[in-house]
């Protein structure tokens, strides 16, 4: 298929846990197949998979995106292989008809900035172009501004979320597999959280585990969440009706879709899913914020702040299966 590696190279582009990349691309006719690589699942902080669809939610839509500038109209669907799995197809034809949409460059451009962002808060004008960007069937997007009642009710759970994880050894553990300390990780992996990404000098790998494990501890990673939340000017929750895989890849296209318009209107955001990712606290932010009981599924918070070094990317040659 024409252009079957420039869309792959985009999809790729997509967020993922730790940056782990979990996908294989199969190009066959005039369609690509994105299937999950459980190899490079995350067990302890995702062990249903569910963020881990979400990603692929997220490399459908910017394939889609990537399609229109290569001149094509895509359809995709979901579908099961013959063990039961789900994996995403997506169908292109070619067209003459240019359709507007999300420039090509804020593929590329889009990053999570984990940085202290400057305090400054999005006006309701541009909050309004974001409720309105196109979501899916059973996909809800909250907005809760900094000072608000519902907001620091997020807060504190993130918060109780970091004092369960950074206690919990498995936890820590996964998360530092996927730390890259040195720019020979990051050139040979290509994946991951990389020392720049982490604000961190390079560092041998032996020395460099050593000195963030002294940092994964509930208090400091409270100290330093508290100094970004304060920072930011809005939690941006999205949740799901049912909690099933449909849902979570509807809800990575959606989140992908509100990235890359963040991305084009200046604005910064990372995650912070702890509560989403904990069922004890999951069920609690259920009960108390004005959400019909959906389930909390991605948490990011939302502001102004300088651009930060980008998250690499594995070559194409290597994702396609």
């Amino acid at each position: 298929m024409r252009n079957a590696r420039e869309l792959i190279y985009y999809s790729s582009k997509a967020p993922s846990g730790h940056n782990s990349q979990p996908w294989k691309f199969k190009i066959q006719g005039n369609s690509i197949e994105i299937h999950p690589d459980f190899d490079l699942a995350l067990p302890i902080v995702d062990p249903t998979h569910r963020e881990l669809y979400i990603s692929l939610g997220c490399a459908t839509e910017n394939i889609c995106v990537a399609s229109s500038h290569f001149g094509y109209e895509s359809d995709w669907k979901i579908q099961q292989d013959p063990k039961g799995i789900n994996y995403i197809i997506t169908e292109f034809k070619e067209s003459k008809k240019k359709k507007k949409g999300i420039p090509i460059e804020y593929l590329e451009k889009r990053q999570t900035n984990r940085s202290l962002y400057d305090g400054s808060r999005i006006n309701s004008g541009i909050l309004t172009k974001l409720k309105k960007l196109p979501s899916q069937e059973n996909i809800s997007v909250y907005y809760f501004q900094n000072g608000g009642a519902y907001f620091q009710t997020i807060k504190n759970a993130i918060l109780k979320g970091n004092e369960i994880q950074m206690n919990d050894p498995e936890f820590k553990n996964e998360l530092l597999s996927w730390i890259r300390f040195n720019k020979k990780e990051v050139n040979h992996l290509q994946n991951g959280l990389t020392y720049k990404v982490m604000g961190a000098p390079p560092t041998p790998k032996f020395l460099g585990k050593a000195m963030v494990k002294s940092f994964l501890t509930p208090k400091r990673q409270n100290r330093s969440d508290i100094k970004k939340i304060d920072s930011s000017s809005h939690f941006i929750l999205l949740t799901t009706k049912t909690d099933t895989v449909e849902e979570w890849i509807k809800l990575g296209m959606v989140l992908q879709r509100l990235l890359l318009k963040l991305t084009e209107l200046g604005i910064a955001s990372a995650y912070l899913n702890q509560p989403c990712e904990l069922k004890s606290l999951s069920t609690e932010l259920q009960g108390k914020l004005p959400i019909h009981n959906e389930y909390p599924t991605i948490i990011l918070r939302i502001g102004y702040a300088k651009e930060v070094p980008f998250s690499p990317r594995k070559d194409v040659e290597k994702i396609i299966s």
